[in-house]
């Protein structure tokens, strides 16, 4: 809320890093000095170097150190001249319309065939992985299939299915709950609503997103680690509370984007943009990245941090969508 890929797109494969212009052996540009930019611009070789890189130049009055990449240009830029609320929007979109093609395949990476299950998937995925959760689901369904069947459980029993997950008894006893509340309150089936959704024991909203934007096909932001962490390095927010980054997201973004933006977003920060050491040096998106350099910027070294189908490894989904293009993760029993 990865696999081991027959070859990611050639869109990841292709497009060259900032950071491979200097190691790769392509001129860098020297920053125009102060009223020549638009001059500058239009030689081959800045073009060429544009064309080479896809970053943005370096804006009248700020000149960048010699060598200098165009993405380490693009941040010198920005230190010197902050950026508007509307450059910001227009880089965050462009940024939206660079992973959309990146990763035309993003999806939830929860297994579920209705929207019981994937409720249930998405409490039992707090504190562990998606792969983790996927491989312990299949016995949950077989011994409890419906909300009814859940909540009339015998908790130990459920304990022991979810162990794997950690949090076991807490885990379990929001799935009572959560499954008695259904039952009783909404006849047996899980609301279509956030407002009735968060009612539920152990749902918030990034859970209520998660069900609202997968199985009802309504628009939803979910702000989990990876997206929390991806849209404060990409400077779209500084804010911390989840609910006031969906908020601020929620501003930049037309309502239809935001499910899509959400997958696409955490796909890129558990293949790419890491928390400890990102990938920089293989991120298509670099260009646009004021945190661009705070991770492996070597091509060659970054491409040794991609992960799932991206770092030709398996997945997390058991049953991941037919366009996917890694392959399925190990079942119950698996590592």
């Amino acid at each position: 809320m990865g696999e081991q890929a027959a070859s990611h797109p050639k869109k990841a494969t292709n497009r060259p890093v900032v950071a491979q212009s200097a190691s790769a052996g392509t001129k860098a540009v020297k920053a125009p000095k102060a009223g020549k930019a638009a001059k500058a611009a239009k030689t081959v070789q800045a073009k060429r170097a544009v064309k080479a890189t896809r970053a943005a130049e370096v804006p009248e009055g700020a000149e960048a150190p010699k060598g200098t990449s165009g993405a380490q240009a693009n941040r010198v830029a920005r230190s010197v001249k902050p950026e508007s609320r509307l450059a910001m929007v227009r880089r965050a979109r462009r940024i939206n319309r660079e992973l959309a093609e990146l990763y035309p395949y993003a999806h939830p990476e929860l297994d579920f065939r209705n929207p019981f299950e994937l409720l249930v998937a998405t409490v039992l995925s707090a504190q562990t992985t998606d792969l983790r959760v996927n491989q312990t689901t299949p016995a949950v369904f077989a011994a409890y299939p419906t909300p009814e069947d859940m909540a009339a459980a015998v908790p130990e029993e459920l304990e022991e299915i979810v162990r794997p997950t950690g949090f076991f008894r807490a885990k379990a006893k929001s799935l009572i709950g959560l499954s008695a509340a259904i039952r009783d309150d909404f006849g047996g089936e899980v609301p279509g609503r956030l407002s009735d959704l968060v009612t539920l024991p152990g749902v918030g909203r990034k859970t209520a997103n998660v069900v609202l934007g997968n199985a009802f096909g309504v628009p939803g932001i979910t702000v989990d680690t990876h997206f929390g962490r991806l849209v404060r390095r990409w400077k779209w927010t500084e804010q911390e509370d989840p609910e006031k980054v969906e908020a601020e997201i929620g501003a930049i973004f037309p309502k239809s984007e935001w499910t899509m933006l959400s997958h696409r977003v955490i796909f890129h920060g558990r293949r790419i943009c890491h928390a400890r050491k990102p990938a920089c040096g293989a991120c298509p998106i670099a260009p646009l990245c004021p945190a661009y350099g705070e991770g492996e910027t070597d091509p060659e070294k970054a491409r040794k941090l991609l992960k799932y189908e991206m770092g030709g490894q398996p997945g997390q989904r058991l049953y991941p969508p037919a366009d996917y293009p890694g392959k399925p993760a190990p079942g119950p029993g698996g590592s």
